[in-house]
């Protein structure tokens, strides 16, 4: 496999991470906190129901773990394809 090769696939596979890392924060952001609010405003979590704890609290958890999700990947691909610091 020449260079260029392997640079496409590191590119893919680094686009397809961020991709997927983009999906989820939607999911969470979006989703739990705005569309599904009036679903999950019947389960209570930390004192107040789920949908508003997404909004306040939990996009922004998550949004802190995907960021080191995020490192953790990138730092295991740039080891597989050999362009680690």
């Amino acid at each position: 496999m020449d260079q260029n090769e392997r640079d496409q696939q590191y590119w893919k596979a680094n686009l397809s991470l961020v991709r997927n890392c983009m999906i989820v924060w939607a999911v969470v952001t979006f989703g739990f906190s705005i569309l599904f609010r009036p679903l999950l405003s019947g389960i209570q979590f930390g004192g107040t129901d789920l949908g508003f704890w997404f909004a306040q609290q939990g996009s922004i958890i998550v949004f802190l773990l995907l960021i080191f999700f995020y490192a953790w990947r990138m730092n295991a691909l740039d080891r597989e394809f050999g362009v680690e610091e």
